[in-house]
């Protein structure tokens, strides 16, 4: 079970869902739209921390949308002077990541502390983006889900030796949502 202050098993907390997560992903929406408005078609919320009821790690997941990869060198030098930095590494076709050089990233005027979080740049084509919309909405809409997918994540919090062994448990049940949204064949 997740529990009101965290369950750390494996170095994976995992916490009941919590209305503060949308609240601080819209105040990350604002700062970010500010300086990516003129290069970005939309920056939606996705991941478990997205979805009103499911436990999660508390880490938001954020996906920036870029009408095509031309736009991306600008849109990096532009997070850049937020104190993002690219981790090209970390990034495939489709989705970018980056990360951040402190807590106070996005750099603000009110030198905020953020909740942790993760961005990525998608282009709106792209299947990553397509497939955290899709996985994201099956779950917004189907309660019964939710419960399975909280009650895996806690089972592989327990069992799993680390994290990518914890990410690797989700994978069946992640590729069967998207076989059931009717888009993708895993």
């Amino acid at each position: 079970m997740v529990m009101d202050n965290g369950n750390r098993c494996n170095g994976i907390d995992l916490f009941q869902y919590d209305n503060q997560w949308e609240t601080e992903f819209l105040s990350l929406k604002r700062v970010l739209y500010k300086s990516l408005e003129e290069v970005i078609l939309d920056i939606e919320h996705v991941g478990s921390t997205s979805v009103q009821g499911l436990g999660a790690k508390p880490i938001l997941d954020i996906d920036i949308v870029i009408e095509s990869e031309s736009t991306l060198p600008d849109v990096i030098n532009r997070l850049a002077r937020l104190g993002y930095h690219h981790q090209e590494k970390w990034s495939y076709k489709g989705r970018e990541a980056f990360g951040r050089k402190d807590h106070s990233v996005p750099w603000d005027r009110n030198r905020s502390r953020w909740m942790e979080h993760h961005v990525y740049v998608c282009h709106k084509g792209s299947e990553e983006l397509a497939k955290h919309i899709a996985f994201r909405d099956y779950l917004r809409n189907h309660p019964q889900a939710v419960i399975e997918y909280e009650k895996l994540k806690t089972e592989l919090a327990l069992k799993a030796k680390d994290r990518e062994e914890y990410t690797r448990g989700k994978t069946k049940f992640v590729h069967k949502i998207l076989r059931l949204c009717g888009k993708y064949d895993c």
